[in-house]
């Protein structure tokens, strides 16, 4: 692979080009499989970065490191004060990176159109069932309709692709995969499922209570889906082909699965993550964090903050080590890492 002199390379050779940004750990939502139903203790507003500091740390990952790809992730972003300056600023870097927005959707009917003035490309949208009580079963919240009108919106806005990401659990929501994927289609998203992690705030994970992969293209078999010809390249999401429709651009319609657990895809991984409080994670599993927040908060320079950049993904492991039995879930849940 050729890669920049700076770029954000590991021992193992691999290239870290998508940066996932969280703007905070808060959320507005309490989703059983995320968080307790009480929430969980914030971190300070002092810990946070500032506006000005995650400006300056998607720079110089753009300018310095190589960094293409730009994902504002939570907690939930759009509850982040000035979001749409910070994906001003970062739409007019050079060479300007593509940007994107990983989100519940709750106020995205009022946010979209700003952010896709302000540069934003696309965004995800979380979304796990198309029943109104069971997502407030799920969330203990009654949000559903707002989330259904953000996704309304960002097609409007044009921040197409629009993804939706799924997370079924057995028992639970395990049954709508072939609804949810009829509903994608009939409104020209793009629908990924997401097998269910251990990053729950609660370490409540159990491996023989999740949905795999297997058993998600099983419970799509109606679909005759037919395997996606197209590399994934780096991508997490393994595609297929969904035979007679289209997608909102007139490409083939597909559906995809992100089988972090079952089907890793760590050797492709070209992902970093920069927390809310201004810390370096090379892996979404890891155990061990950068602190670029006290470099930017005591005067060191740019390329003094890229160095250190660099010398935080030489830690990353070959893989995340799931079925180790060393395995250690995460401290932080994944609401304080970000997605």
């Amino acid at each position: 692979m050729r890669y920049g002199a700076g770029a954000l390379v590991d021992r193992f050779g691999r290239v870290a080009t998508d940066l996932r940004v969280s703007l905070t750990d808060r959320c507005n939502l309490r989703c059983t499989y995320c968080m307790p139903a009480e929430g969980l203790a914030w971190m300070p507003n002092s810990d946070q970065l500032t506006d000005a500091e995650v400006n300056r740390l998607v720079r110089i990952a753009v300018e310095l490191l190589g960094v293409t790809e730009v994902r504002f992730t939570g907690g939930e972003p759009l509850i982040r004060r000035n979001l749409v300056g910070i994906v001003r600023e970062a739409a007019v870097l050079s060479p300007r990176p593509r940007l994107s927005v990983t989100t519940n959707g709750i106020g995205l009917a009022r946010l979209a159109g700003p952010l896709r003035d302000a540069g934003l490309d696309r965004v995800n949208v979380s979304l796990d069932t198309l029943s109104s009580s069971r997502f407030q079963i799920l969330t203990r919240r009654d949000r559903h309709a707002d989330v259904l009108a953000g996704l309304r919106a960002a097609v409007a806005a044009g921040l197409t692709p629009v993804k939706i990401n799924t997370v079924l659990m057995r028992g639970v929501n395990d049954d709508e995969a072939p609804a949810l994927l009829r509903f994608a289609l009939d409104h020209g998203y793009e629908l990924r499922f997401i097998e269910q992690m251990p990053l729950d705030a609660q370490h409540g994970w159990d491996r023989r209570t999740m949905v795999t992969a297997e058993e998600i293209l099983t419970s799509l078999a109606g679909f005759d889906l037919a395997p996606d010809v197209v590399s994934r390249g780096t991508a997490p999401a393994e595609t297929w082909l969904v035979p007679g429709h289209t997608s909102a651009d007139g490409s083939p319609a597909r559906v995809g699965i992100i089988a972090s657990v079952t089907r890793p895809f760590c050797g492709d991984c070209d992902r970093v993550r920069l927390t809310a409080d201004g810390q370096i994670r090379n892996c979404l599993f890891a155990t061990e964090e950068s602190d670029l927040r006290k470099l930017v908060r005591t005067g060191a320079s740019d390329a003094e903050i890229a160095e250190a950049w660099r010398g935080a993904m030489l830690g990353k492991r070959a893989g995340h080590g799931i079925d180790d039995p060393s395995f250690l879930q995460p401290e932080r849940p994944m609401s304080a890492i970000g997605g």
